[in-house]
């Protein structure tokens, strides 16, 4: 009723009133079982219940449990199908356990393929067949497996079939075998070869212990060597003084043995070359330079150098940058200096020596822990690297380090001279110094900044940020006098100057009489162009008074530069021309190469007007300096003539 109703607390009670112990155990072990139908089928198994037992475990799925009932209950296809089909992790198990059913029941032959099927053939076949020799040979010779061959070998052996065995042992591939039975029959020769042609390492070893045993060192070394057991072979080395095969076996060993085979070679005093190149190799790098320097091993010395680093002793690293200063290998001594944290001490090896910076060398210099140095000595440091940077044209460099150490006017020099402009603005900008801006503004000027606008506009606004009116001023007027020297364009200036006019009017400027005459200065300027502009606009509608307003501006003290001669009489000749007056036109350009003798004419005169004066009025304008010369009435009746 407990296994229908699945009360198990129930059948605990009743299997007490029953004195089942066993059932009652059973019941308790599995209570650890997650599925309660597994535990109710332990106790229909313990009740005789098996079909109940059978469909319990079905219903939770526990084929496992369900796999090892058939096993106990003797249902082995049964149990077979399940592991087949549900339960693939007790596979091999179930095919064991089979086998062994079958072995204990005489049935061999089928007990054999379970237990190949099961994996355990190599072991379990030989011994259920060990009685049965004939039936083993013909079980081992047709499963040509190398863990079978080699047991049967051993059993060859243990026979005394020494040969049987050899040959057993060759197929199995088991050469230490191979090589020991050699040994034990005297044919030292073949075993020789067995381990020099497999390279075998525990063939070697056991051959070189042969060899040992009867004082063959040299042999004994070679096979040491193979089995790679260097301690042996140093040991025997060191015991029969093999001095040059000591060196090689223990360079190829562990630091240990490194180390032992040096403390060899300094304690005979011979050979300390060996014993410095082995401390180093063994990582005891002091040790190695302490004997270096004592035995004046120089060749050495400067290869143990290239390993030391700021983890090592500053004392060893203080000795090995002065070996190298005596011996004029400048660079690799101030990486040592650097290393020992001498660091004022290796930029003046560089100075002195005219020695590189790169940028490497730089940052390893560059003190980043208080500990080391103090803040003011830290700034020193970095404007020192600085310096030599500088001096050596390296300005990229020589900026970054003026910048840690918080020098930033003289980050901006470096940088003005590396004459990197978009590296110039963008630091510029980045420090927000007054000085910067102005610095950068003037540098920009030094460009072609009237092609880039982008480059004009960063210029005013440097200034403006940098709060220099009076530059800025200073650069309006130079924009000024560009629109009129390059473009003719007097709207521009004009509107560039009243800019400028504007800024000094902001200076603050100490003397105030020199601000006054600047002031003076630009407001004549500015009326004298504007006086010019309007003429010229004035022109379209009312020639007469545009051109008497040009007289009138060309009687002007101190016109030029702020309205150039040359354009003032340009206008008039360009008017003279149009209006076909061209004595009039000839008189003024006259005018104009008397006031301008050095000048182009064809800078301030359209080319139309000047080919209609040589038309009309027969002059020529010379291509030397481009002056009128009027024409001998024969030549210019030929030039009518031809025209």
């Amino acid at each position: 009723m407990c296994v229908k109703t699945r009360r198990l607390d129930v059948a605990r009670v009743c299997l007490g009133n029953m004195g089942n112990a066993r059932a009652a155990k059973a019941l308790r072990e599995v209570e650890t079982e997650p599925e309660p139908e597994a535990q109710v089928a332990m106790l229909a198994i313990q009740l005789g219940m098996l079909e109940d037992a059978e469909k319990l475990f079905k219903c939770c799925q526990r084929y496992d449990l369900l796999n090892n009932f058939y096993q106990a209950s003797g249902q082995w296809k049964l149990a077979l199908e399940t592991a087949e089909s549900h339960d693939r992790i007790h596979l091999r198990t179930t095919y064991y356990n089979h086998a062994k059913y079958l072995e204990s029941i005489g049935n061999k032959t089928l007990a054999l393929t379970y237990y190949e099927k099961s994996d355990t053939h190599r072991v379990e076949v030989p011994r259920m067949l060990q009685d049965d020799t004939s039936s083993l040979e013909i079980y081992v010779n047709k499963m040509k497996d190398k863990n079978i061959y080699k047991w049967w070998a051993q059993y060859l052996e243990s026979q005394s079939d020494m040969d049987s065995a050899l040959r057993f042992y060759e197929s199995a591939q088991d050469y230490l075998s191979l090589v020991r039975v050699h040994c034990y029959m005297g044919n030292i020769q073949k075993a020789s070869e067995i381990a020099n042609d497999t390279g075998d390492r525990a063939a070697s070893y056991h051959l070189a212990r042969h060899y040992e045993g009867h004082e063959d060192i040299k042999q004994a070394v070679h096979f040491y060597t193979r089995a790679q057991a260097y301690n042996n072979a140093i040991r025997l080395c060191k015991e029969n003084g093999l001095d040059d095969q000591l060196m090689n076996l223990a360079l190829l060993s562990n630091a240990e043995d490194m180390m032992e085979a040096a403390c060899y070679y300094e304690e005979k005093e011979t050979h300390m070359d060996r014993a410095v190149a082995l401390y180093h190799k063994a990582g005891y790098v002091s040790k190695a330079l302490e004997l270096a320097f004592a035995t004046q091993q120089f060749s050495a010395l400067q290869l143990i150098a290239e390993d030391l680093n700021e983890y090592s002793d500053p004392a060893l690293l203080a000795r090995c940058s002065d070996f190298f200063i005596t011996h004029s290998q400048y660079e690799k001594a101030v990486e040592l200096l650097v290393a020992a944290k001498k660091y004022h001490q290796a930029l003046e090896l560089c100075v002195n020596q005219s020695l590189t910076i790169t940028e490497e060398l730089a940052e390893r210099m560059t003190v980043t822990d208080s500990k080391d140095l103090s803040e003011e000595a830290r700034k020193e440091l970095l404007e020192r690297i600085a310096d030599c940077c500088m001096r050596q044209g390296n300005y990229h460099l020589a900026t970054k380090k003026y910048t840690q150490a918080g020098n930033k006017l003289k980050a901006m020099r470096a940088l003005l001279k590396s004459g990197d402009t978009e590296k110039i603005i963008f630091f510029a900008n980045v420090c927000r110094q007054k000085e910067l801006f102005i610095m950068a503004a003037n540098y920009l000027q030094s460009l072609d900044w009237r092609k880039n606008p982008e480059i004009l506009k960063t210029i005013i606004g440097f200034y403006t940020k940098g709060r220099a009116p009076d530059l800025l001023a200073g650069f309006y007027e130079a924009c000024a006098q560009v629109e009129i020297d390059d473009y003719q364009n007097y709207e521009k200036a004009l509107d560039a100057l009243t800019e400028a006019f504007k800024c000094v009017s902001k200076a603050k400027d100490p003397s105030a009489g020199q601000q006054e005459v600047r002031l003076a200065d630009l407001q004549h300027r500015i009326t004298l162009i504007k006086k010019f502009v309007h003429a010229r606009m004035l022109y379209v509608e009312d020639p007469g008074e545009a051109v008497q307003l040009c007289e009138a501006l060309l009687e002007e003290p101190e016109l030029d530069p702020a309205v150039r001669i040359g354009d003032a009489y340009g206008f008039l000749v360009e008017h003279h021309c149009q209006q076909g007056n061209f004595q009039m036109a000839y008189r003024k350009l006259e005018e104009l190469q008397r006031l301008l003798p050095s000048q182009n004419v064809r800078y301030y005169v359209s080319p139309a007007s000047l080919e209609s004066l040589q038309k009309e009025m027969g002059v020529l304008m010379d291509r030397g300096d481009n002056r009128p010369i009027a024409k001998e009435d024969d030549e210019v009746e030929e030039d009518l003539n031809v025209s």
